[in-house]
């Protein structure tokens, strides 16, 4: 393990470095191959490495793995070693059973905020992510954000001044689509709430470079080629007048 970290990855001291797991993989001729997995403590910053082999090294929490394009198993492998190790300080296990856990035969979803905002000749704002964004790499999405405990339409104001530096009025903002959308067999759903805001100020500007590299107004007849399937789906449904649509779950 040391003699691979040191080829691929110099001067990437791992502390602590010991065997977690003995897990099993399908070779390319259909044999069953055991890997032995490590656990080891690292706080580095990954842009400083000299990576050897590979294209990137990024930092990930476990709430972020179903995004990423993963080999079949590692997402649950990594949760699972999560829940085993939680970080010092985070609450009891039963306590996090009982703000996680859902009532039987439910499922937990994610809830997302996106603002269709128009301007004066109704165009509407999408950014474009980064290329090494860990969702939607160099592709157009809403402004968008995750709820955290919170009301939605405070997400959506919060999210507005922290990504583009717009001010948007809570009182002026009002629901105009709902996506349920699913990536894959394995992630978790969510539920994508779009809202329009009837004003709004400010200047669209790039203050989280690590995530969106511009914001720009489209003819919403006229969008991009790359642009995010959900919120293309949601702009048609706006402009039809749908307040619903789904997504993925055809490929359950």
């Amino acid at each position: 393990m040391r003699r691979e970290l040191a080829e691929e990855v110099p001067g990437l001291e791992v502390a602590h470095l010991a065997p977690y797991a003995l897990e099993e993989a399908t070779s390319v001729d259909g044999l069953s191959v055991p890997i032995q997995v490590f656990q080891g403590r690292w706080s580095g910053d990954p842009e400083t490495v000299d990576l050897h082999e590979g294209v990137l090294l990024r930092w990930f929490t476990p709430d972020m793995l179903e995004r990423l394009n993963l080999s079949p198993g590692l997402g649950d492998f990594i949760r699972r070693h999560a829940a085993e190790h939680p970080p010092a300080g985070s609450p009891p296990a039963a306590t996090r059973l009982l703000r996680e856990e859902a009532p039987e035969g439910t499922e937990l979803h994610i809830v997302g905020v996106h603002l269709y905002l128009e301007d004066a000749h109704g165009r509407i704002l999408l950014g474009l992510r980064h290329r090494d964004s860990a969702y939607a790499g160099n592709t157009w999405h809403f402004l968008a954000g995750h709820c955290e405990r919170e009301e939605a339409v405070a997400c959506l104001v919060r999210e507005a001044q922290e990504e583009a530096g717009l001010v948007i009025e809570p009182d002026d903002v009002h629901l105009v689509h709902i996506v349920h959308h699913v990536d894959s067999p394995s992630a978790r759903p969510r539920i994508g709430l779009v809202f329009r805001a009837g004003t709004w100020s400010g200047t669209p500007a790039v203050r989280e470079p690590d995530r969106c590299v511009e914001w720009r107004f489209w003819n919403p007849k006229d969008l991009p080629t790359d642009v995010v399937p959900y919120t293309r789906q949601a702009i048609e449904g706006v402009l039809a007048g749908r307040l619903y649509s789904q997504r993925g779950w055809d490929r359950r």
